[in-house]
């Protein structure tokens, strides 16, 4: 830096010499490093070979149903820096392989390829060239267009991939299927129908349409929608199970990408739609595809299968023609499971259980404990399980009746509330307002008659499971509409007549202390 025509300041020389012999070292080693990474990607066979021995690998170890299910869409994208970079179409797809299997690839790419960590990324939407290891898509985009017009194409090609990804379905869990599914009164009726609708044959007409199922939360409806998909597709027909969320996801990233006349005919030419909770459909643009798609379906012949956490009638958020339709097929509910049903599924939980941690093993006394305070549904009964499976697992203690009272006693706690019955109601509130039960189920119309009548269909909504149409039928044989008009009534009114609301309050009080 103090050169002048070849002369070295007095006292530099030496300084230069090292300094220029220690640029060179680092000079060399950064062109050593450039060229191992040269290498790590020079060779895309060899990565491509590792990937595929991986690839036999996982199919040997989880199995073809889950392998066909989960992997098929997982690529290669790259190999950088010790760094292997996996991409899937979906962030479904991505959370799930994330939370799963992502210690597993890591482990194999680690025996095959030495490789240090694995990264999996949404794929975005860039042109590969054929045979070649794909490389990570930041690099190609640059590469291919300036800037602006790289991200606008990438964008619409990936709204495009989002569209056809949503109209191809959403992903089955394989463990889903009839042969899992524990019966029992609750569920007996819906099972048959989903059963009736799985097996009809390639090209035959529906069987009940639409088929609606409706229930809590945890009661199976899921595991019967996906046990139709499944069956559906071996025995040939085109099925595609859509979750609510889905459908709308794939219908805006349809309108985007200006393609919603292949996505509304991609739903179209399927044999079987089945949508699950479809009570998250929101958007009337959404909502009116939802219901062009639905007439066009049932209209050519084609089966629809729907669940939903409530009755085509309550789903106020859709409009009035859906609900119309969807009421117009076969309508059932899926009750609360009982305590026969709930052992049946505890065991056959446990019996998983065991094949993942073998010695694990639950008593009888146990279990029946569970059943009766832990909970109405499967999910209450899976977060039992666990409990008992962590207590188990980390502190090695057996399993007893009073380990298995501690593991879970705040479940107990906050377990179903008191079982409300309609006939409570009605005795409670016709005392209360000094009526006759009588005139509350009559057709009477007087204002003494028709307030605690829509007061006490307004508690059996909110205090009960029953569903619209069972509560008309409790009073008097009356329409669900009639239920439903009572309902929003007094519940506007609660929000606005402090005096009727510490009258509700107060019949709540004497109904959950009866």
């Amino acid at each position: 830096m103090f050169k002048s025509d070849g002369i070295e300041p007095s006292g530099q020389g030496q300084y230069s010499s090292a300094a220029a012999r220690a640029a060179a070292r680092a000079g060399l080693d950064r062109e050593a490093r450039a060229s191992d990474a040269d290498n790590a990607e020079a060779h895309p066979a060899d990565a491509r070979q590792s990937w595929e021995r991986i690839r036999r690998r996982l199919r040997a170890e989880i199995g073809e149903e889950v392998y066909s299910s989960w992997f098929p869409r997982l690529e290669l994208d790259g190999i950088q820096a010790g760094t292997v970079q996996l991409s899937v179409p979906t962030r479904f797809l991505k959370t799930w392989i994330q939370q799963h299997y992502i210690e597993r690839l890591t482990a194999l790419w680690q025996e095959e390829a030495s490789a240090d960590r694995v990264e999996l990324v949404v794929r975005t939407a860039v042109m590969r060239a054929p045979g070649a290891v794909p490389m990570p898509v930041r690099t190609v985009a640059t590469a291919a267009a300036p800037r602006g017009a790289a991200m606008e194409t990438a964008a619409a090609t990936t709204a495009t991939l989002q569209a056809s990804d949503a109209a191809s379905g959403s992903p089955l869990d394989p463990r889903l299927n009839f042969a899992t599914y524990r019966l029992g009164d609750s569920n007996r009726l819906a099972h048959a129908a989903a059963l009736k609708v799985a097996d009809a044959p390639a090209g035959s007409g529906p069987v009940f349409n639409p088929l609606y199922l409706h229930a809590a939360v945890g009661l199976g409806k899921t595991h019967l929608l996906q046990a139709i998909a499944a069956a559906g597709a071996t025995s040939g027909r085109r099925v595609v199970y859509l979750t609510a969320e889905r459908f709308m996801y794939g219908f805006v990233a349809a309108l985007k990408s200006q393609s919603a006349l292949a996505f509304k005919e991609q739903l179209r030419g399927i044999d079987t739609l089945v949508i699950d909770d479809l009570q998250f459909l929101q958007g009337k643009s959404v909502q009116q595809e939802f219901c062009h798609t639905l007439n066009a379906l049932m209209d050519s012949g084609r089966q629809v299968v729907i669940a939903a956490d409530r009755p085509p009638a309550e789903l106020d958020a859709l409009e009035e023609r859906v609900r119309s339709r969807l009421a117009g097929g076969l309508v059932v509910e899926i009750a609360p499971l009982d305590e026969e049903l709930k052992l049946e599924i505890l065991a056959a939980r446990v019996a998983t259980l065991a094949q993942q941690h073998p010695g694990f093993n639950v008593p009888a006394d146990v279990l029946a404990f569970i059943a009766r305070n832990c909970g109405q549904n499967g999910r209450d009964l899976d977060g039992a399980l666990n409990r008992l499976l962590a207590h188990n697992q980390l502190t090695s203690r057996a399993i007893t009746l009073e380990m298995a009272e501690t593991a879970v006693r705040d479940l107990v706690r906050s377990s179903e509330p008191k079982r409300v019955r309609v006939d409570d109601i009605l005795r409670i509130v016709a005392k209360h307002y000094n009526v006759s039960r009588a005139d509350i189920l009559s057709q009477r119309r007087t204002a003494n008659v028709v307030k605690p009548r829509q007061i006490a269909m307004y508690l059996a909504k909110m205090l009960t499971l029953r569903s619209l149409p069972e509560i008309g039928r409790r009073f008097g044989g009356r329409d669900h509409t009639t239920v439903l008009h009572a309902v929003r009534k007094i519940d506007g009114l609660v929000g606005t007549d402090r005096a009727l609301a510490e009258e509700v309050e107060t019949l709540k009080r004497l109904v959950n202390d009866e």
